[in-house]
């Protein structure tokens, strides 16, 4: 039976994959939900700081009839 394991084992690995130390809990948040987080609010205020010279001009010619 120990046989069949081992070879299961290596079936689901990739050729030359060898696993290594786990991460933390720290680092799976700071990873997964910070960094996601900041680059969300730091493109967010990139593009919010962009557009806000199209903002201020109301006045169209394409939505204003004379």
């Amino acid at each position: 039976m120990q046989f069949f394991t081992g070879v299961l084992n290596r079936i689901n690995q990739e050729d030359g994959s060898l696993p290594g130390e786990p991460l933390g809990t720290f680092l799976g948040i700071v990873y997964f939900l910070v960094i996601p987080t900041i680059m969300f609010i730091v493109i967010s205020a990139l593009t919010a700081l962009a557009t806000v010279d199209r903002r201020k001009n109301k006045s169209s010619s394409l939505t204003r009839i004379e």
